[in-house]
């Protein structure tokens, strides 16, 4: 194209993989009046030295989805277009050379049985027979997936740039975007050297120059550049074209065939930035001096593991920097910071995996608003504002990167950049033998260790029972028996003011909010489809006031929920650093509430579901009556410089009650126990509450219309396709979620959450059973049920009420 249009409904920056996949996805919806920009050739940024290796299982359901839809768009391009893609389906070896890591490979053959991935165990030799040219003189077993593959990525990426314009998709090169245009908090369009486009969407997948053309308008992405190194073999006899993709994360390695010879790289624990001080003026087609020091750290074990590495010629050392985050996930969605504003970057070296279901999900998210399912684990608003700051980007990403092959343990917590953000009892809590954990920022406590019984206060990871399972215990039986104390400040807190509040907030929640002042209202708010975006409770404080509270970290994506859906004559502002908060939980909790507090603590007095304001050790408190613990308690939020007080009142008045201090993992043996759902896991967009089993929280006898009212009534009526419930398992079987949920036999979904009961004695898991062709709770409760745990079927019973206290009386005593 010769002629830069002058307006356009969307314009795509960056002409990388995912830059074109969303451009050729844009076109398919019909939005051919788009237009991509690239700042010199397409691929030149980062794609064209891409390995090219094609993996799809991941953690998440959806994200193992958009990654086959990868793969399932790779199959068919080369005939749709007519340009070759080199895409090959030769499958995908993954080795384990230790017993953690078999434990850790046969966990996630299940996790791909539970997403519809066939990936099957392998002996050594059978792997061998696959990969000859491999020793296995150390190998416990493997996995194999014979969907993964390999792709050429500057083809590839050819190959959709050329089906975007058979779409209509206009196509620039060699058009770098000077500024993006924002007058009155909107975007009005880009400028480029050839002059003006006004649009209203912007779509940046600039890789690693995504960040700094992001902060330019205000928006932050979190990604950063860092060095990544691979070396191109000459041929070697015994490679064959369709040789698996092979990883080997015990030796740090990943390999792919490459015309008879090996393409092999890996990931070492000391990786190294890249353009600290920006990135050179006019980088395109280059890559960096090789580091052959830096690199030899890899050389041993490789040749240990392909021994004819070591005769083999060298092609040679690629040393190509690429864009990565903190939490080793790439980063999608619209800009909490700027409507219209949406950002495809920080691919963490997988952008080829990734590019064709990334740019499906987000040509979706523009041209409908909304993306196609749930996101939230590369979803740019899991981050907040710790993640400003580029020393703890820069830090946290080569954590991040250093962690890519080791194993990856059950809650397993990151070391660096901390401790940031502390609550003001983080000294007390130390002293009391926290083992803290890391939520956006926020230093919480995990776990307590009896420091004068000689433990210590530090995380002792195992796919069997962990360092802290005696701890918690503690801490569960104290809740159950007497009372514990829990530091939960880093809650999220937000505040909305003004004359249109309720109204406003009526219409986002499901639940009724607009009560009398003193109501706690426990609800969710959903999208159009019924999907719960956000689960939080809601103290109406005043007429025209409330007080909101959710997760820690879904701080920026509530808060951006709310925001974009007010109308007007009221503020939404987040208060969450002017508030502690203090649970109190257990039978006793209002016995020792009671000895610093001369307030009505009585069950008629302060009823469960309301809040106010009470006085306690002569410091002002707001009081909420809820748990998520199944025990009877209080949230007491109160300004910060009253917590160390309040705290100090609180331990000495419990001390000859039994009160102790309890933790994050505590809350959720607890929470397992009681049934309640965690938004991320249990809940979240894709799940509606009738399905959830929380449409008693919806106010469906009111005529008051809500977001997503309508399909919730259309479920009510016409039933639903899957239903949570909990399931229960031997003591010694160890559920962490994910794995398999079978119904007579027949696969029928996977475990949402997992863990221990430590009053029912059982273990605990929480799952969706579906079935196209609807599910009740009769279905649910009339099948025999099993559960695959790594890689092995066990016994499991269904459950629809909650395990402890099933009537709910000692909650609401």
């Amino acid at each position: 194209m010769s002629e830069l249009p002058s307006t356009a409904k969307a314009v795509v920056i960056g002409g990388g993989i995912v830059g074109c996949s969303v451009a050729y996805h844009l076109g398919k919806l019909g939005w051919t009046d788009t237009v991509l920009l690239e700042r010199k050739k397409l691929t030149s940024g980062t794609t064209f030295h891409a390995a090219g290796l094609v993996g799809q299982l991941r953690t998440s359901a959806n994200i193992t989805q958009l990654l086959g839809h990868s793969v399932a768009l790779y199959r068919t391009l080369e005939q749709e277009t007519g340009l070759q893609t080199g895409w090959k389906m030769n499958g995908g070896l993954r080795l384990a050379c230790n017993a953690e890591r078999w434990t850790e490979v046969k966990r996630q053959a299940t996790t791909a049985h539970s997403f519809g991935l066939e990936m099957h165990l392998l002996t050594p030799k059978e792997a061998q027979d696959l990969w000859p040219l491999m020793t296995i003189d150390d190998l416990v077993g493997a996995a194999y997936l014979p969907t993964d593959g390999q792709a050429n990525p500057s083809d590839i990426t050819q190959s959709l740039a050329r089906g975007a314009r058979m779409a209509g998709v206009k196509v620039f090169e060699d058009t770098p975007v000077l500024r993006v245009i924002v007058e009155d908090g909107r975007i009005r369009g880009v400028e480029t050297a050839a002059g003006v486009i006004e649009c209203e969407k912007v779509v940046v997948c600039g890789g690693q120059w995504t960040r700094a053309l992001a902060a330019s308008v205000g928006v932050n992405v979190t990604a950063v550049s860092v060095e990544h190194q691979y070396m191109i073999t000459e041929r070697i006899e015994g490679v064959t074209s369709g040789l698996p993709t092979l990883r080997d994360p015990d030796r740090l390695t990943y390999w792919k065939e490459d015309v008879g010879g090996l393409v092999w790289g890996g990931y070492e624990p000391n990786p190294k930035l890249w353009a600290t001080g920006g990135i050179p003026e006019g980088f395109h087609f280059e890559t960096l001096t090789p580091d052959w020091d830096h690199y030899e750290q890899f050389m041993e074990n490789a040749i240990a593991r392909v021994p004819a590495l070591a005769t083999a010629g060298v092609k040679q050392l690629l040393n190509g920097p690429e864009s990565f985050t903190p939490d080793g996930n790439f980063i999608l969605g619209e800009a909490p910071e700027l409507r219209n504003f949406y950002v495809g970057a920080g691919f963490n070296a997988f952008g080829i995996a990734s590019g064709g279901g990334a740019g499906m999900a987000l040509a979706e998210w523009v041209a409908t608003g909304a993306a196609p399912f749930d996101l939230w684990p590369v979803d740019i608003r899991r981050f907040g504002r710790v993640h400003g700051d580029i020393a703890w980007v820069r830090d946290r990403t080569v954590e991040a990167y250093g962690k890519h092959y080791t194993i990856a343990w059950p809650s397993e917590e990151m070391r660096s950049c901390r401790p940031v953000r502390r609550s003001p009892l983080y000294a007390h809590l130390t002293a009391a033998g926290a083992c803290f954990g890391e939520k956006l920022g926020w230093e919480r406590p995990n776990w307590f260790a009896d420091l004068g019984a000689g433990e210590v206060a530090e995380d002792r990871y195992s796919y069997q029972r962990p360092g802290w399972w005696d701890a918690v215990a503690r801490e569960h039986r104290a809740c159950r028996e007497a009372a514990v104390l829990i530091d939960q400040t880093s809650f999220a807190k937000f505040r909305l003011k003004g004359p249109g509040a309720a109204r406003d907030l009526n219409r986002i929640a499901a639940g009724n909010v607009d009560r009398a002042v003193g109501s706690l209202t426990y609800t969710q708010m959903l999208n159009r489809k019924g999907g719960i975006e956000c689960d939080l409770t809601v103290a109406r404080v005043a007429e025209d006031e409330f007080h909101i509270v959710t997760g820690t970290g879904f701080a920026t994506h509530d808060f951006d929920w709310i925001s974009r859906h007010m109308t007007g004559d009221c503020q939404l502002s987040d208060v969450t650093s002017g508030f502690a908060v203090l649970s109190l939980m257990g039978p006793d909790a209002r016995e020792i509430l009671g000895r610093v507090c001369a307030d009505d603590l009585s069950s008629e007095g302060f009823r469960f579901g309301t809040a106010r304001w009470i006085s306690v050790a002569k410091c002002p408190v707001l009081a909420l009556r809820v748990t998520y613990v199944g025990e009877l308690g209080w949230e007491l939020h109160l300004p910060v410089d009253y917590a160390v007080t309040v705290y100090e009142a609180l331990v000495a008045a419990g001390r000859d009650r039994g009160l102790v201090n309890a933790g994050y993992r505590a809350i959720e043996t607890l929470r397992l126990e009681k049934g309640y759902r965690a938004w991320g896991s249990d809940i979240g967009p894709d799940h509606t509450p009738v399905e959830a089993g929380l449409g008693w929280a919806c106010k469906m006898r009111s005529n008051v219309d809500f977001i997503g009212r309508a399909a919730v009534e259309a479920q009510v009526a016409g039933g639903v396709r899957k239903w949570l419930a909990t399931f229960t398992a031997a003591p010694e079987v160890v559920l962490l979620g994910r794995e398999t949920i079978y119904r007579d036999g027949q696969r029928v979904g996977w475990l949402s959450s997992g863990g221990y009961g430590h009053t029912v004695g059982r273990s605990i898991g929480m799952g969706y059973v579906r079935r196209a062709e609807g599910v009740d709770a009769e279905f649910v409760r009339a099948g025999r049920y099993e559960l695959e745990v790594a890689s092995e079927r066990v016994a499991a019973a269904v459950h629809l009420e909650p395990l402890h206290d099933p009537k709910g009386l000692r909650v609401k005593s």
